[in-house]
């Protein structure tokens, strides 16, 4: 009979476990974009099949990411994980056999549904796992190969596209479901609230998120004024009222709002929700600007991002490290002080566009900014709760940080004045520029170091 695994062990093999399965939330995010093109041009549906490509996806995952957190603090990390993982492998399969843009549409929105499952509970279980500087250490670990999926998404995305099908881009994804599957076994689930499940709560939040996003999407192509669009907005908003009043007057809340209560907590999520919405913003519009404007393909969009992803891979354990020495504060306010730079030099591009000299400098310094913030910022977020309410917090703060990343993607058409053209480009890179400025100030004022753990 083999010996069990001692306690380090079991930690280091929940730790890669944790990262396989957001990693492929994450591949999934950035493998799509460069396939939309070709995804329209087999199945019909022109601008409307791409956009709604992405935002099924993101819509599901954004609505039901904090009822994912309730189930992960509620019935344990790893039996939600599993459940995430098996959802999103059977998702992915549907999106590869597609036949109608309708059909697409349908399994990404279900691949988002399963996605919901999967960030939180990874985090959580780090969080529990681990604890003080070993825990800002592993974030740091987790933030970093996690970020691979950047590296891996468009390059791999573009080299599928234009060799293959892009069919495989969501088949590949069974792959590192089924690794992550293998290594579950025999992993000790963590602690429980092992509280009732807050069902109107959560049909509240889903509603509330669901509706303005829905709104957010469709207003670009419908206008304000449509019912289709004001409908969903007013039920969505009146819902998150409903959702924060019974949340404070019901036994067992979904959402305890004494988690806001912890300063790093809730300035946390505001650092969160500016800083992921410039990158999201600044994202697109550099992966959009360079092919439409630039005349890049599909593959050497993929490569523009490279920047990105190395910067986590090499830097972002060093960063961990430093904030569990010395604090997230410092690494929270320069983190987005330097991206926000990084984007400022960008202004600078001109036709014709030349990337090593117009766009690299200032991705650089994007990416090093990047792998600054990250780790301190998920560490102080989740280091500031107890470990039982850590899948709540995780989903909360992934909730903000998705939701946020869609508002600031929906409204770069009146950014950028309807078009990713040079002018469009500077003004949307000026608009994350500012963005960034204002989570480092946030965190300047807000973030505390805390104290260490006697």
């Amino acid at each position: 009979m083999p010996a069990p695994a001692s306690p380090s062990a079991q930690r280091g093999r929940l730790l890669v476990v944790a990262i396989l399965a957001s990693f492929v939330a994450f591949l999934d995010g950035t493998i799509v974009t460069v396939a939309l093109p070709a995804i329209s041009a087999e199945l019909g549906g022109g601008l409307v099949t791409q956009q709604w490509v992405v935002n099924a996806y993101l819509l599901t995952l954004g609505a039901l990411i904090l009822l994912a957190g309730s189930l992960s603090d509620s019935y344990g990390r790893l039996l939600i994980l599993r459940l995430g993982l098996l959802g999103f492998g059977a998702a992915s399969l549907a999106c590869a056999l597609a036949w109608t843009p309708e059909v697409l549409i349908l399994a990404r929105a279900i691949q988002g549904m399963a996605a919901a499952l999967l960030v939180p509970s990874s985090l959580a279980m780090i969080t529990t796992a681990f604890q003080d500087r070993e825990r800002a250490r592993a974030i740091g670990q987790w933030t970093a190969w996690t970020g691979t999926a950047a590296i891996i998404g468009p390059l791999l995305g573009g080299i599928l596209v234009d060799w293959a099908s892009w069919r495989l881009i969501f088949a590949v994804n069974v792959l590192p479901v089924a690794l992550t599957l293998l290594l579950m076994i025999g992993l000790q689930d963590s602690p429980r609230r092992r509280t009732a499940l807050d069902v109107p709560g959560a049909l509240l939040a889903v509603i509330g998120l669901a509706g303005p996003v829905y709104a957010l999407i469709e207003q670009e192509r419908l206008g304000w004024g449509h019912p289709a669009v004001v409908v969903p907005l007013l039920l969505g908003i009146a819902a998150l009222v409903l959702f924060v009043l019974r949340e404070a007057r019901t036994r067992a809340p979904m959402m305890p709002l004494s988690l806001f209560r912890a300063r790093n907590f809730r300035y946390g999520n505001l650092v969160t929700a500016a800083a992921y919405g410039a990158i999201s913003l600044g994202s697109f519009a550099i992966t959009v600007f360079v092919q439409e404007a630039g005349g890049f393909s599909a593959t050497e969009a993929g490569f523009t991002a490279l920047p990105v992803p190395i910067a986590l891979l090499l830097l972002s354990t060093f960063f961990g490290n430093l904030a569990g020495k010395y604090g997230p504060r410092i690494f929270m306010t320069v983190g987005p002080m330097i991206m926000g730079a990084g984007f400022l030099l960008m202004l600078t591009v001109s036709p014709p566009l030349n990337f090593f000299t117009q766009l690299l400098p200032g991705l650089l310094l994007f990416s090093f900014g990047l792998a600054v913030m990250v780790a301190p910022l998920t560490a102080a977020v989740l280091g500031a709760l107890r470990e039982e309410e850590a899948g709540i917090g995780s989903a909360v703060n992934n909730a903000v940080a998705r939701v946020a990343g869609l508002v600031a993607v929906a409204l770069i058409g009146t950014i950028s004045a309807g078009a990713l053209d040079y002018p469009g480009f500077q003004q949307t890179a000026l608009a994350t520029a500012v963005l960034f400025f204002g989570a480092g100030f946030i965190a300047l004022i807000g973030i505390r170091t805390p104290k260490p753990a006697e």
